[in-house]
């Protein structure tokens, strides 16, 4: 992630008795000149800090009173976040001679009258909450935080907390440290902070913090510390333990054999990475991801439609919170190829400007990345693509060089095993690596040596469900024909040779036309189950009819053909004219009473 952000807490990390330190002002000017943003997140008063800095426009955006007012000091405007004192509370601590501070929305206490102050909050029945900070007390309203005003100004300035390093020292800092990129702490500040924190900036005093300031702004990309606080979830390994990947921005590559899963892995990370609100533009040749629209803040554009310009795509990635799916699936090869160049170049030039979007995914990339041209538009510095293809050999070498994660589903090439052998290795010789990957189930993939969570050898794992139903694209899958020698040839019971399909589509119109009593001999054996999952490859919908298949031969289960047939349609995306097609065809079947029941299982024929 590229840095755009740094939100600074003011006491006792960048300032001392209240003034601002003079080093930290000259590095927060030299920032300014680099193009971050800076916001001061704090829990003072913003009247407070107007006399003790008098012109606070050397930030872009001041978050006070812990998260309750917002200001924009360069537009001369401020707002509240949150519902104001109530008079009845602070006029009841007065009663109590407690003394207390009011701002718009918080009030300060010392620390030691937080027994008094908590039962006037109960008998009052206010939704408040107390907070504290080293020696002092602050109560605010309900879910308000530095961090939720932090949100609150970078949502103003279209920015995301993940291109953001936040500093921090004392016990109300820990929501503004979790909610951003990076989280630091300083050294002289709260030990419970510290051991929050991503990393620890050593010092005694906030001329460390100018340093640090300095230090981060010469870097493109956020360089993450060695604690995690973010993972996205793989699945499990055979002793039951969690196989997980490190947020850290790094290139990923997924390979494996056509039809393995590699569109599910990607989609199963980019789901994950949109829940926890990274941007990520997702290139899609052939609409394998279009189920994703189902998350918040992710759209998909193209598709039925023409491709969005280039500058409705780029105007659209520049909102941190929006991530964008591109089906490019209605495309001819040759037009997709043109699109993705000039796409991904505009795209690289837009994170290197704005850090958005925070991953650039490339479905198909041996399409995209097979030449030296292409493969020079990668931003090698800023890193976070991931590249899927069942084609490593097809992408130029520098791609499979840059790439710092591996997964790998089923891979049964042995010149694919080899490239990536050599270009990966680690215990364990080739022929060991070309075992391994070719024996992986359609639910199975690898951790490649070069990943860190792989432990130093291939780590096999099974793959964890999506949130998103992954629904397979009718343009890819059910008009894709398998060849002659194991096309399924229909022979139904007491007849001579049926149809003979070479596809889902095939088998969609052959079971429409055809009485569910005439091949109730496949039915029993598990045939059109068997041919799914071992020819077709698609385990989850072989699992689907095999259900079908035993609910039949259970006699619960009237109607087997339009059971698969609704079956394919859940799971591939079929137009709306072949739906009714095949719907019109049943109703013709039920309409001329030839919807059969089930037979008796244990008759033979």
């Amino acid at each position: 992630m590229k840095l755009r952000v740094l939100a600074l807490d003011y006491d006792g990390t960048i300032a001392t008795d209240g003034r601002l330190d003079p080093t930290v002002k000259a590095a927060l000017a030299r920032a300014r000149d680099r193009g971050l943003t800076l916001v001061l997140v704090t829990g003072r008063l913003l009247g407070d800090l107007r006399r003790l800095l008098g012109d606070l426009t050397l930030f872009d955006a001041v978050v006070a009173e812990n998260g309750a007012v917002l200001a924009f000091p360069l537009a001369g405007r401020s707002s509240v976040l949150a519902p104001p004192v109530a008079p009845a509370f602070v006029a009841e601590l007065r009663s109590l001679g407690l003394g207390p501070r009011t701002g718009t929305c918080v009030v300060e206490l010392p620390a030691a009258a937080a027994h008094a102050a908590i039962d006037a909050i109960r008998r009052l029945e206010l939704p408040l909450v107390c907070l504290f900070n080293r020696g002092q007390m602050m109560i605010l309203p309900q879910a308000v935080s530095k961090a939720t005003g932090l949100r609150e100004a970078l949502r103003a300035l279209r920015m995301s907390p993940h291109n953001a390093i936040a500093v921090g020292d004392a016990e109300n800092d820990h929501e503004l440290l979790a909610v951003c990129e990076i989280g630091a702490a300083v050294g002289w500040g709260s030990r419970a902070l510290q051991d929050a924190a991503d990393l620890v900036i050593a010092g005694d005093g906030p001329g460390a913090v100018a340093g640090y300031i300095d230090r981060v702004m010469a870097q493109v990309r956020i360089v993450p510390p060695t604690r995690v606080r973010r993972r996205l979830l793989l699945g499990r390994d055979s002793r039951g333990e969690v196989v997980s990947l490190a947020v850290r921005g790094r290139n990923v590559l997924i390979a494996g054999d056509p039809a393995t899963g590699k569109s599910w892995v990607a989609g199963l990370l980019c789901e994950q990475l949109v829940l926890q609100q990274y941007s990520v533009c997702i290139i899609d040749p052939e609409g394998d991801y279009l189920e994703l629209e189902g998350l918040p803040g992710l759209m998909v554009l193209g598709g039925d439609e023409t491709p969005p310009s280039l500058h409705e795509l780029t105007r659209t990635l520049r909102h941190g919170d929006v991530s964008v799916v591109l089906d490019l699936s209605h495309l001819g090869l040759d037009a997709k190829r043109e699109y993705v160049r000039r796409a991904f170049q505009l795209v690289t030039e837009l994170r290197r400007e704005t850090g958005l979007p925070h991953r650039v995914v490339m479905d198909e990339a041996h399409y995209f990345l097979g030449d030296p041209v292409a493969a020079a538009l990668i931003d090698h510095e800023l890193a976070g693509h991931t590249w899927v293809t069942y084609r490593v050999g097809g992408l130029h070498a520098d791609v499979v060089q840059a790439s710092e994660c591996v997964i790998v589903t089923r891979e049964t090439d042995p010149a694919e095993v080899d490239l990536l052998y050599a270009r990966f290795r680690g215990s364990g010789g080739a022929a060991h690596w070309r075992q391994v990957l070719a024996s992986l189930e359609l639910d199975e993939a690898v951790l490649l040596p070069v990943d860190e969570e792989a432990q130093g050898d291939l780590r096999r794992f099974r793959i964890a469900p999506r949130l998103t139903h992954h629904v397979r694209h009718r343009h890819k899958y059910m008009d894709m024909p398998v060849g002659s020698e194991v096309a399924f040839r229909f022979v139904p019971r007491g007849g001579a040779s049926g149809p003979v399909v070479h596809s889902l589509q095939e088998m969609i119109d052959a079971l429409s036309s055809t009485r569910t009593d005439s091949i109730v001999d496949h039915i029993h054996r598990g045939d059109l189950s068997r041919w799914i999952g071992d020819v077709l490859r698609d385990t989850v919908l072989a699992r689907e009819v095999a259900g079908h298949e035993e609910r039949f031969r259970l006699g619960t289960l009237p109607d087997f053909n339009g059971a698969v047939i609704h079956a394919v349609h859940g799971r591939y995306r079929v137009t709306d004219d072949l739906v009714a097609h095949g719907h019109a065809r049943t109703r013709a079947r039920e309409v001329a009473g030839t919807t059969p029941t089930a037979p008796d299982p244990t008759t033979t024929g």
